[in-house]
């Protein structure tokens, strides 16, 4: 079985050596993300990353 993956746009609010804070437009919901389980892309647009994660994980943190 091959594991789901999503792709999902966010603004990074904070980043830590190990982690980055994240939000899909709300601050108020913003989550913490452990890099070494995410992958963050720049999207051309300031302030907008691309993070490409494991679809249970974007459902635990509520970004999907």
């Amino acid at each position: 079985m091959t594991e789901a993956f999503v792709e999902i746009d966010v603004e990074i609010v904070a980043r830590t050596e190990r982690a980055v804070l994240v939000h899909t437009g709300n601050k108020e919901e913003a989550a913490w993300l452990h890099l070494a389980q995410i992958e963050v892309n720049a999207t051309g647009f300031e302030g907008i990353h691309k993070i490409t994660m494991p679809e249970w994980l974007a459902t635990k943190e509520g970004l999907v």
